[in-house]
């Protein structure tokens, strides 16, 4: 590809997706949506130790308690919608074992985990020393908050998206291959057909003890960090990523080059 072309590739990837501040977009790629209302990020995000520090009627509209609240039963539904719509086999009884198999603190706090909450959670010193940034029903909590968020700031459509994404595939990957998917393939393809070269995965953090890793791999695209992908493996961690690159560029499409007829 050319030097002037190339370039140009740069700076358009770079306004398309490299224009917001590097926590918030950092956050954005790992969650695949994008707040406009920041303060409700912030606040999804502010545990009640936190909140405390800014004044004791602060507490309640400051911390996180109340979206985890409207979170928790915008959960609830889109769990049970989902549930009836997928297994209609399934009596009252067996579907409530299905949702709270699917929906509890351990599962929820396996997804934060995996998406790297805990690092963007305010926590106050104490909290911070007592490993608050750690514990499964802190960052399970935070997650809640988090979609009570996203459905304020998105709406039902968008924290469904979420929902579908991040908890209730875990149900779909028992009953479809979907999980194996090869996404980083299909945005090789997509790319090259687009004469915009080969994208690069880069190690951005691996936490964990050896028997429990969590890794964190950024895709990038002619320099510009496209989309962040977590996992229990490298390999897992960059299919994520591969996926959510391609949702970006396809929301852009109109904007990149048009496929280069063979």
């Amino acid at each position: 590809m050319p030097r002037r072309a190339v370039s140009q590739l740069r700076k358009l990837l770079h306004r398309l997706f490299g224009d917001h501040p590097v926590e918030e977009k950092e956050l954005s790629l790992l969650l695949d949506y994008r707040f406009q209302d920041r303060e409700l990020l912030e606040q999804a995000l502010t545990h009640r130790s936190a909140a405390r520090l800014s004044g004791k009627t602060a507490v309640r509209s400051a911390a996180n308690e109340r979206l985890e609240f409207l979170g928790d039963a915008v959960l609830g539904l889109v769990t049970s919608r989902f549930l009836y719509e997928h297994f209609a086999d399934k009596d009252e009884g067996e579907l409530s074992k299905l949702k709270a198999a699917l929906v509890n603190k351990v599962t929820l706090s396996r997804v934060a985990r995996e998406i790297g909450l805990g690092k963007f959670l305010k926590l106050s010193p104490e909290e911070e020393r007592m490993g608050g940034r750690h514990r499964h029903s802190i960052i399970a909590d935070a997650y809640e908050a988090l979609l009570g968020a996203v459905y304020l700031d998105g709406g039902l459509e968008a924290a469904t998206e979420m929902i579908e994404t991040q908890v209730l595939s875990r149900m779909s990957e028992l009953v479809s291959d979907r999980a194996h998917y090869n996404y980083k393939g299909e945005l090789l393809e997509y790319l090259q057909g687009r004469g915009m070269g080969t994208p690069r995965y880069i190690l951005e953090t691996e936490e964990g003890p050896d028997h429990s890793k969590n890794f964190t791999m950024a895709v990038m695209i002619l320099g510009t960090k496209l989309a962040v992908g977590a996992g229990s493996s490298k390999k897992e961690a960059e299919q994520k990523a591969a996926r959510l690159a391609l949702l970006a560029l396809r929301q852009k499409e109109n904007q990149l080059p048009k496929p280069v007829e063979s």
